[in-house]
């Protein structure tokens, strides 16, 4: 009988979280939480410059961002408005 208590408490806990979810969903305040194809962040090119050095070109909420890479940390390079996408680039592999 004692171990009861505490099972059900965890499970009123989790549905109170469900449902907190749930309505937040309903809402529209966590609409990309945890659902696929609703990607915000791309890579959309890479760039070896040495071994340890690269180039990112990244597409974050719809707003492109050059990071470079090295064994000491990331940094954003540049951050603009860019028309390239995953798609455009696949077509230019000639």
């Amino acid at each position: 009988m004692d171990t009861i208590q505490p099972i059900l408490a965890v499970l009123f806990v989790l549905g109170l979280l469900g449902g907190a979810l749930y309505l937040l969903r309903a809402k529209g305040v966590a609409k990309g939480f945890g659902r696929p194809g609703t990607r915000q962040m791309q890579a959309l090119e890479r760039l070896a410059l040495t071994p340890h050095h690269s180039l990112h070109l990244v597409n974050v909420g719809g707003k492109t961002l050059l990071v470079a890479v090295s064994p000491g940390g990331c940094t954003v390079v540049e951050g603009f408005t860019c028309s390239i996408s995953a798609e455009n680039k696949a077509g230019d592999n000639r």
